[in-house]
């Protein structure tokens, strides 16, 4: 137990920083995820022209 204690405050003095706020990553994410439904919505009629 008392090892783990160790390890577990030597790895918290070696922590760093997130380069961006953390909603930074989050606009970051939904921007990807709108820009994959745009994707997905501009070839939803793919299958049915090629008939």
């Amino acid at each position: 137990m008392n090892a783990a204690l160790r390890v577990a405050e030597t790895a918290a003095e070696h922590t760093t920083e997130l380069p961006f706020s953390p909603v930074v990553f989050g606009l970051v994410g939904f921007g990807v995820l709108i820009a994959l439904l745009l994707v997905t919505f501009a070839f939803r009629s793919v299958g049915t022209r090629h008939r």
